[in-house]
């Protein structure tokens, strides 16, 4: 059985992934955390997350941005991008992951989530079924209760990296 806590794969960036690969897996909805994981916490949309998004849209496949923050952060950088998107998501509770995927019209099995928190984004994404891509956040200067929770964050990666080691010997 997956621990929760473990994500699918672990990259430094949202921007190193292959969506091409991805879409000709047979992906076809990504689900993005915003903050620390397409830009720096608080920021507006930058020229990179623009571009990403229009090649999300050029290849086929649907995005939601689903975030904890309130509505204005979350329509502010999507004013930029354009897609669509969830506001006060409650993650990691799996019902934000499910609302994504019926706005999207996919499911468990063709969509995939990327964020940079083990505690809300990976688990949440995991208990809901979807494939997890877990990123370095973009900035290390964050607010005190997330800083508390990379600490905590710390020892699962290690252990994640270390099962990875031995799953491929």
């Amino acid at each position: 059985m997956k621990n929760i806590f473990y994500p699918n794969e672990y990259l430094d960036s949202a921007y190193s992934i292959d969506y091409e690969k991805m879409y000709e897996k047979g992906y076809r909805g990504v689900i993005f955390d915003i903050d620390n994981t397409l830009v720096e916490h608080g920021a507006p949309a930058d020229e990179r997350a623009v571009a990403l998004f229009e090649r999300l849209r050029s290849i086929g496949i649907n995005s939601v941005l689903l975030s904890n923050n309130k509505e204005p952060r979350v329509k502010s950088f999507n004013d930029k991008v354009h897609s669509k998107y969830i506001f006060k998501g409650g993650k990691p509770k799996p019902s934000g992951y499910r609302k994504a995927m019926e706005m999207m019209g996919t499911d468990t099995s063709n969509t995939f989530f990327v964020g940079d928190q083990i505690f809300t984004d990976v688990m949440g994404a995991n208990i809901a079924g979807i494939y997890t891509f877990l990123t370095m956040p973009i900035d290390p200067r964050e607010e005190i209760q997330i800083v508390l929770k990379r600490y905590l964050e710390k020892p699962i990666i290690f252990f994640y990296k270390k099962s990875k080691k031995r799953n491929r010997i």
